[in-house]
Formats: structure tokens, C-alpha cells, sequence
């Protein structure tokens, strides 16, 4: 979200050059820019002992893809706290290790997602009421059943962890 309007005074913004910021949102009345906020996310590749990948099928997402665990960054959470937290709501796992992966400017919700690898220990799984199904996948299957396009993050977590595997088996 761009700023038009001062959030502490109400006045209209104007715009000023800031060093190597460029042009900014600025308020003539405070003496301050205002820099566009933006949601973030945690997006989860969970895996379990025997190296399977969880996928969701969260029809509220997509009727034809599954899903990673995701969820949104709440403020004053770290973005660890919040994969941990994702997990242990949607699957009811508890995490065991967490890994940051990357982080992916996702275009067509103009957010923030932060990935991880989430390790946990296979266990009857306590679904959220957000997810609809939930099962276990070998990598080559879950790169095949998320979202094929290459902006997709599921696909390049899914794809990364595809690779790390094959590496492996060398």
C-alpha cells in the first residue's frame, strides 16, 4: 500500500527526493516520508522423516492445485515464529526444525513470502478448518501437483527441495 495521506496527521502527501530512495511520499507538516507498506507471508515445505512433502488441498486457494502450508506474518512475530505457528495450526505437527530458504516478492498479491523447510515427525495429522485435506507426497509428486508456473513459490520450494534430494541420492 502506497500512502496519499499522512498516517500520523492526515495531511496529503507530497513527493521528495530521499538520497538513493528516489522520489518518496512525503509529509511537509511531520518533516517525514512515508515508504509503501506490503503484507508478508511464511510459505512451508513440510517434510517428514521419511522425506515425503505435505500438501494441502485448500479449495478456497485453488479447486485444482495443492498447497504448502502458508499463512501471514503478525506483527511484532518473527518470521520463524510464524512458520512454526502455521504448521502446528493447519496440521497439527509440531515442528522440529526450521529452515530459511528464501525469501520471493509474490507479484500478484504484492506481498512479501519468506520460505522455509519445516521438518516434523510423521503423526496423525489435526486439520485446520481452512484445509480441506491434507496428505503425503514423495518430491517429484508434489512438484507435479502444485501450481506449475514459475512465479509460483510452492512450485520453486517444492522444485528446490526435488533438487537438494536428487543431490543427495548422487
Amino acid at each position: 500500500m502506497t500512502f496519499k495521506y499522512c498516517p500520523d496527521c492526515g495531511a496529503r502527501l507530497s513527493s521528495r527526493q530521499l538520497g538513493d530512495e528516489g522520489a518518496v511520499p512525503w509529509c511537509d507538516g511531520c518533516g517525514k516520508p512515508w515508504f509503501p507498506v506490503f503484507p508478508v507471508a511464511v510459505i512451508c515445505l513440510v517434510r517428514n522423516e521419511a522425506g515425503e512433502v505435505l500438501l494441502l488441498r485448500q479449495e478456497y486457494i485453488s479447486k485444482e492445485y495443492r498447497n504448502l502450508v502458508s499463512g501471514y506474518v503478525v506483527p511484532g512475530e518473527r518470521c520463524e515464529e510464524t512458520a512454526r505457528r502455521e504448521v502446528e495450526e493447519e496440521t497439527g505437527l509440531r515442528p522440529v526444525s526450521v529452515e530459511l530458504k528464501g525469501t520471493w516478492w509474490f507479484e500478484k498479491k504484492q506481498m512479501m513470502m519468506v520460505g522455509f523447510f519445516v521438518d516434523v515427525l510423521k503423526a496423525p495429522l489435526r486439520l485446520s478448518t481452512e484445509v480441506d485435506d491434507a496428505s503425503w507426497h514423495t518430491p517429484e509428486e508434489a512438484v507435479g501437483l502444485v501450481h506449475p508456473h514459475s512465479y509460483s513459490v510452492s512450485r520453486i520450494l517444492s522444485e528446490m527441495y526435488l533438487e537438494s534430494v536428487n543431490k543427495e541420492a548422487e
